[in-house]
């Protein structure tokens, strides 16, 4: 398999790994937005978060759930920004699904995205198409 991350999982490329089980991976990220950015993946080749069951997604919200806070004590960071980008669409560079974790801290000067002023005249009609998912 050419994926990057499983390389990385099986060991065949080196990694800054901060965390590992039986199926999570944590590691650095080689082009950090901030200090301590830090990716967790599954070690199970799935490509998309929309490709994860219900209880895999629940299970990897849980190890970002338990991580995060974690390397935000040890930075001293503020906070952090909890990220998943799914599908290239949506910024997704590496086809293994993967949380970004984040930290913060005062004047790190990230910004978020801007929001669309032109949605804002949308939100009614956007709110009848999804008023009714289940």
């Amino acid at each position: 398999m050419d994926c990057i991350f499983c390389k990385i999982i099986d060991k065949e490329i080196p990694a800054r790994i901060v965390y590992e089980d039986d199926k999570y991976l944590a590691f650095l990220d080689i082009n950090p937005v901030n200090k301590g950015h830090t990716l967790v993946i599954p070690k199970d080749h799935v490509a998309t978060y929309s490709e994860l069951d219900n209880e895999q997604a629940a299970d990897m919200a849980k190890k970002a759930h338990q991580l995060a806070p974690q390397i935000v004590q040890a930075l001293g960071a503020k906070g952090f920004n909890l990220c998943l980008n799914n599908g290239s669409v949506a910024g997704q560079i590496i086809d293994h699904v993967h949380f970004h974790i984040i930290p913060r801290f005062g004047g790190d000067n990230l910004q978020l995205w801007p929001g669309k002023e032109e949605e804002i005249d949308l939100l009614d009609e956007t709110f009848s198409k999804l008023k009714e998912i289940k």
